[in-house]
């Protein structure tokens, strides 16, 4: 079935195979091989290869150990086993099948084209290299054993020879490789099709997604010097919820109690944070205590929200095209939310001009409203977010603004990771008002730190601020949470 050469375009003078032949005829015809007698099925996958002294590849010792640490020989291996298996099979009819009957044909044909060239492989290593060409064909090549591990939280691919993985907070180079920037750069266009996207020459910058979520993003050559350079946020498969924040002491049993109050009573939320501090995994937590009944629009560039909720509006913003049009930006999906009915409006990330229609929407009845910013500290959060409008060319005085912020955001929270690499959720912030042209603010949970111990890890406990009524004090009795949230804020001081 998968046989695509013929006598004349074959690199080599031996017979070409019919169509729909045995994989063993099929490899012969393609690598040169004297065909052998028509065997009654393929071989087994795993069977032993032959072994010739004359001619063999033979990896190191080393060469399979694990899949993030290969020799230059299994590459070579890999390499010439690759280049036979394209020679042999039809990429065209291949898609045509589904995901496992493609890969049973590649691993039949896989196992011919190692007995035939008689490779040196144990059984462990030749089943290695048939799961690493068939990740190559048909999943993301050398990425899969990453995308597999669930402790892994982000991938950084600096060209074909560098992948630096994050476990822990700690960032480290690991053993895994492409086989040229050509196959990474196959693999950037493969994830970002996925969703609709391109990135080339002409458009060398994209932000995409992962089946699971996971947030991707890509910059290529020319504004990538060394070669296409892949970043992947990975999310774990089993959905974090606050409680798992308590038990990695993200946040203290009472701070999490408080969180809650602020997601179940409608507040105005802004998660704020660096790169990498857990804004978007504290995000998917606080949307766990949105009402089922309520109607949730979620608008962001790359969609990687998992909001359980039943009745859920997913947006997500497009690029232009080759023409240059048709683009839809992040304020377009803001102002379109408002004639959809929405009752909480998540934005995934608050960036530009979009700032504006969400604080609009805040203050228009969409109470329960979250998005996320980048700064260092709630008062920040707060200028970067009047900054952001003005920047929007919203020709408004800034007290105005100011006005506009403080009568839309109730609470800022603040998440940090620290120098070891753990993350914290270091204050929860709540605005009071403007005072002249200055907004007030109070803190109602701080995170003290202590010292580090033994291993080097930072150690510290979330204390309450001693406030007795919180200004959303009123929404939490509205909702029947006010001797909740006095508890909370009592243990939270006496911590």
């Amino acid at each position: 079935m998968f046989g695509k050469r013929s006598l004349t375009d074959a690199p080599n003078t031996a017979p070409s195979a019919p169509v729909g032949a045995a994989p063993a005829q099929r490899v012969q015809a393609a690598v040169g091989a004297k065909p052998a007698a028509p065997a009654p099925a393929p071989r087994p996958p795993a069977a032993p290869p032959v072994q010739t002294p004359a001619s063999r590849l033979q990896p190191s010792a080393e060469a399979t150990a694990t899949p993030e640490f290969r020799s230059e020989a299994y590459y070579r291996v890999k390499s010439t086993i690759f280049n036979a298996l394209i020679e042999t099979i039809d990429l065209t009819q291949l898609a045509q099948l589904d995901s496992e009957s493609a890969r049973d044909e590649i691993r039949d044909i896989v196992a011919e084209i190692i007995s035939i060239k008689n490779v040196v492989m144990s059984i462990t290593e030749q089943e290695s290299l048939l799961d690493d060409i068939c990740n190559d064909v048909l999943g993301y090549g050398p990425l899969e054993p990453l995308l597999a591990r669930d402790d892994i939280a982000d991938i950084m691919v600096n060209g074909a020879n560098a992948v630096f993985i994050e476990v822990s907070g700690k960032i480290s180079k690991t053993g895994i490789r492409f086989r040229d920037n050509g196959q990474l750069m196959n693999i950037c266009q493969r994830i970002v099709s996925q969703v609709g996207r391109r990135v080339d020459e002409s458009s060398p910058i994209c932000d995409a997604r992962l089946p699971d979520g996971s947030r991707v993003n890509v910059i290529v050559p020319p504004l990538a010097i060394d070669g296409p350079t892949l970043t992947i946020r990975k999310f774990k498969k089993d959905k974090l919820k606050l409680s798992n924040l308590v038990e990695f002491g993200s946040i203290s049993p009472s701070g999490a109690k408080i969180l809650q109050i602020i997601g179940a009573c409608r507040c105005n939320v802004l998660i704020s944070g660096g790169t990498g501090s857990g804004k978007t995994t504290l995000l998917n937590t606080l949307t766990a205590f949105i009402d089922p009944t309520e109607r949730v629009i979620t608008c962001e560039d790359a969609a990687e929200l998992q909001l359980q909720q039943p009745h859920v509006v997913r947006l997500e913003t497009r690029p232009p095209n080759l023409e240059g049009s048709g683009q839809v930006t992040m304020r377009d999906l803001v102002k379109n939310c408002l004639r959809m009915r929405p009752e909480r409006i998540i934005v995934g990330e608050v960036r530009g001009s979009e700032a504006f229609d969400l604080l609009q929407a805040m203050n228009t009845g969409h109470d329960g409203s979250m998005g996320t910013l980048h700064a260092n500290t709630p008062r920040e959060a707060l200028s970067r977010l009047e900054s952001m409008i003005t920047m929007g060319g919203f020709s408004l005085p800034a007290k105005t603004i100011r006005e506009i912020i403080v009568a839309a955001v109730d609470v800022v929270i603040q998440a940090a990771r620290l120098r070891d690499g753990s993350r914290r959720i270091t204050q929860i912030t709540e605005v009071l008002g403007l005072e002249g042209e200055t907004i007030v603010t109070q803190d109602l949970l701080t995170y003290e730190i202590q010292g580090e111990d033994q291993n080097g890890r930072i150690t510290g406990r979330h204390r309450g601020s001693g406030v007795g009524r919180p200004r959303f004090w009123d929404r939490a009795r509205y909702f029947g949470l006010e001797k909740e949230l006095a508890q909370a804020l009592d243990e939270a001081e006496a911590s």
